[in-house]
């Protein structure tokens, strides 16, 4: 009972959303009334032109009257046929329109919704599943007008008029007319189901598809280099063959059951024309009658089958529409409170006062535990420590891509979870570790935190990030256009645009994730230099695996199994003798001592 409720819940959902074009919506459904109407006139048209016909063959009464008649008759059934075709491409092209305009809206807050979602939605959820959703699911939905309350109209003249026409004219030969009925709606309801169930597993092989290919791509360089071309095809070709059965199963069920219907409705029309021929000898109807019974057969036969389409469609509606809808009714994680301010810069102090943090979704021990320090502006804090110590978490923390799950983050002793989302991210900007450019142009990447920057702020900041020089030697300079996801340039060249991308903003905390890996030593203190200009006026906390990264760091935290278990500076720390002296000895002074490996 709850499911039923929930999928008309679903459906009168978009309903809401289609009246929201209510002028299409008004025009698409008289114009299927006017067209349905018309349809079933010309049954009726049609027999009396026979009628009119053979009446000049018998030579019964006046030649002239009759020949007038016909001709009467033949110019409105054309009549009737071209209003009936001007209707019926009004109802076409407005119930479509009311489709599109529903797509439209429901894409637009599909999109919207997936900008907004934290990163812990993300983690979770492949970006092929969501691609499919939104572009199979949403195709769905958009179709119901025009499949679902546009047929409803139509099948009920049709199949409603035209079966009272038929029985009202003779119950008998109506009944006979109408058997294929029953045994057609009954076969295309449960082909449509048992299509629609097969359909929705289709979706999910379709999905594994676009996973397997999806990463493909964006893996291309690593197939290549490990020559895995026949892997790859391989795992293509069983995810292709899987979808290429289930699609010749559906094929199969579709035929089988089309051929029985066809025969039901064959085996009516020979029954009907079987009585109505005795019936027409016997004086008891004209040829025209019998005519229009077997036009009526004919023009029922199809809104018959569409019943299971109509059954489909209100299946898919709701099954389709609840995929989306669940997605759209998510709360964000993270997400402004109802009373959030703008965050307002003072004194510029960063601090984590007592901050735990498990990732969502995970049995696992805690990434951060009780850890607290303080940033204060012009001070460079690095954060160091072994792979999966909780550094990475700290600088996700800081403009809430996760929200702490215990203790508080502020800044200028504003608690980050009670400001804006856009205002934080605009006063903290962080250097990802994992560099994504656009295809665009190199200006419009470096820009695009601030696409209306003039060119000497987008050239200042490039400088800084050391892409200058690199840049204007480049035939179109800053119009350059990069490959897919920056794969024109090199790893460092990657990381120089995220560089110079992030200081266009101006933050006042300034988060470098690991971001200058993929740089040489010669390059990362050149980038260092210039950032250290602009570094008074802001915190900048430097997360790496290098030491030479941090060295210069006013002070140091080494960070183990998500907790700071040593602070000071690199002298400092050099001097407990722990494990920051350790990580020391094992990459410094090997290279110092210039010993051979």
């Amino acid at each position: 009972m709850t499911g039923w409720r929930d999928g008309l819940g679903t459906i009168l959902r978009v309903v809401k959303i289609n009246l929201q074009y209510r002028r299409a919506v008004v025009i698409s459904l008289i114009s299927t009334l006017v067209a349905a109407t018309l349809q079933l006139l010309i049954p009726r048209l049609l027999g009396r032109a026979i009628d009119q016909t053979q009446l000049l063959v018998t030579g019964g009464g006046d030649a002239t009257t009759a020949r007038s008649a016909l001709l009467a008759t033949a110019l409105l059934v054309l009549t009737v046929s071209v209003l009936r075709g001007v209707f019926t491409t009004l109802q076409n092209y407005f119930s479509e329109a009311v489709g599109h305009h529903t797509g439209y809206v429901l894409r637009l807050a599909y999109y919207e919704k997936i900008q907004n979602l934290s990163f812990g939605f993300h983690d979770r959820v492949h970006s092929g599943d969501l691609i499919t959703l939104g572009m199979l699911d949403l195709e769905g939905v958009r179709m119901f007008f025009s499949t679902g309350l546009v047929r409803i109209v139509l099948l009920s003249v049709l199949i409603g008029i035209g079966g009272y026409m038929l029985l009202s004219t003779d119950l008998f030969l109506g009944l006979m007319a109408l058997s294929f009925v029953p045994f057609v709606a009954w076969r295309s309801s449960v082909t449509q189901l048992t299509l629609r169930g097969t359909w929705l597993e289709l979706q999910e092989r379709l999905s594994v598809l676009s996973r397997v290919m999806e990463e493909n791509l964006a893996g291309i360089r690593v197939v290549r280099a490990f020559a895995a071309q026949p892997h790859e095809m391989q795992k293509f070709a069983v995810a292709s063959a899987s979808a290429l059965e289930l699609a010749h199963d559906r094929v199969g069920i579709r035929v089988r059951n089309t051929s029985a219907m066809t025969l039901s409705f064959f085996a009516a029309m020979g029954l009907v024309l079987w009585v109505g021929g005795q019936k027409v000898v016997a004086g008891q109807i004209t040829v025209g009658t019998l005519a229009s019974f077997l036009t009526f057969m004919t023009i029922l036969q199809m809104p018959v089958r569409q019943l299971g389409l109509l059954v489909n469609s209100f299946a898919r509606t709701s099954t389709c529409g609840a995929r989306i809808f669940a997605l759209l009714d998510l709360e964000a994680a993270v997400q402004d409170a109802p009373d959030a301010r703008d965050l307002a810069i003072s004194d510029g102090v960063l601090r984590f006062e007592n901050v735990d943090f498990s990732y969502p979704g995970t049995d696992r021990r805690p990434a951060l535990r009780n850890l607290s320090f303080t940033a204060r502006r012009g001070e460079t804090i690095g954060l160091i420590g072994p792979p999966g110590s909780g550094k990475t978490t700290i600088a996700h923390l800081i403009p809430r891509f996760y929200d702490v799950t215990g203790g508080r983050i502020t800044i200028d002793d504003q608690d980050i979870r009670k400001v804006t989302l856009h205002s934080l991210r605009q006063s903290v900007a962080v250097v990802q570790q994992d560099v994504f450019l656009f295809t665009t142009s190199l200006e419009n990447n470096i820009a695009y935190g601030d696409p209306w920057a003039k060119s000497d702020r987008i050239e200042r900041a490039s400088l800084s990030a050391q892409m200058h020089r690199y840049i204007m030697g480049l035939p179109a300079g800053y119009r350059t256009v990069v490959g897919e996801r920056g794969a024109s340039l090199s790893g460092g060249q990657r990381q120089r645009m995220s560089i110079a991308r992030t200081l266009m903003l101006n933050p006042a905390v300034l988060v470098f994730d690991d971001s200058t890996a993929a740089v040489d030593a010669n390059t990362e203190r050149q980038i260092r230099d210039e950032i250290r200009v602009g570094a008074a006026e802001r915190v900048t906390i430097i997360v790496a695996h290098r030491l030479n990264s941090l060295m210069h760091a006013d002070r140091i935290l080494f960070v183990e199994k998500g907790e700071i278990v040593e602070s000071g500076t690199h002298d400092e720390l050099l001097a407990l003798n722990g494990r920051y002296r350790a990580l020391y000895d094992l990459q410094i002074r090997p290279q110092a001592g210039g010993g051979s490996t």
